[in-house]
C-alpha cells in the first residue's frame, strides 16, 4: 500500500483501531451469539446480519492495521507562497470561465463531493508546489487535459477536523 499520510491521520487510524477491538468487536460478538439463539440458522436474519455486520468490523481491522504498517509518514509543511497539504486553493478553469475551489488533503481523508481532495489526484499533483498567478496543466489522462490559473492559496494545517475515509 505504501500511502503517504501524516501524523493526525496514523493517530486517527489507530483511535479507530482501538475502537473497533476494544468496543465494538465485544459488543458485535455478543450480537451474533445471542442472534443465534434464535433457532434455525438457514433461516434466521438476524444472525446473517450480525455475521455479517462481524465481518465488516475484522475486514476494516485488517485494514487499519495494514495501513498503519506501511504507511510513509509526511511533513505538511510546505512554503508561505506555494501550495502545500491542507490548504485551499481558488483557481479559475479557463475552458469553463469559472473560478472553483479546492483543499488539498491526504488521499486517506479526500471527500470530492465536498471539494476536499487528494494530493495524488490529477487536480492535486497538478496544484502541489505551485504559487499564486500561475498557469498550470491538469493532465487527466492521455487524451484529456485544461489548463488552470490559482488565483488565490490560503495556508491551511491539519486541525484533525477531517475524517479518515471509513472505506
Amino acid at each position: 500500500m505504501f500511502d503517504e499520510v501524516t501524523k493526525v491521520d496514523i493517530e486517527k487510524m489507530q483511535a479507530e483501531l482501538e475502537y473497533r477491538i476494544t468496543v465494538l468487536r465485544p459488543k458485535i460478538l455478543e450480537e451474533v451469539k445471542f442472534t443465534r439463539s434464535f433457532g434455525d440458522l438457514s433461516e434466521n436474519f438476524e444472525y446473517h446480519a450480525a455475521k455479517r455486520e462481524r465481518g465488516k468490523n475484522e475486514s476494516r481491522i485488517r485494514y487499519l492495521r495494514n495501513m498503519i504498517k506501511t504507511a510513509i509518514v509526511i511533513d505538511a509543511t510546505s512554503s508561505a507562497d506555494e501550495v502545500g497539504l491542507f490548504d485551499t486553493v481558488d483557481y479559475y478553469v479557463e475552458e469553463d470561465d469559472c473560478v472553483e475551489t479546492v483543499r488539498i488533503v491526504t488521499t486517506l481523508r479526500q471527500n470530492s463531493m465536498q471539494g476536499i481532495i487528494s494530493k495524488e489526484s490529477p487536480l492535486g499533483t497538478a496544484l502541489m508546489g505551485k504559487k499564486e498567478n500561475e498557469r498550470i496543466y491538469v493532465k487527466v489522462n492521455s487524451d484529456y487535459g485544461y489548463y488552470i490559473v490559482i488565483k488565490k492559496i490560503t495556508k491551511g494545517e491539519d486541525d484533525k477536523s477531517l475524517e479518515i475515509r471509513k472505506y
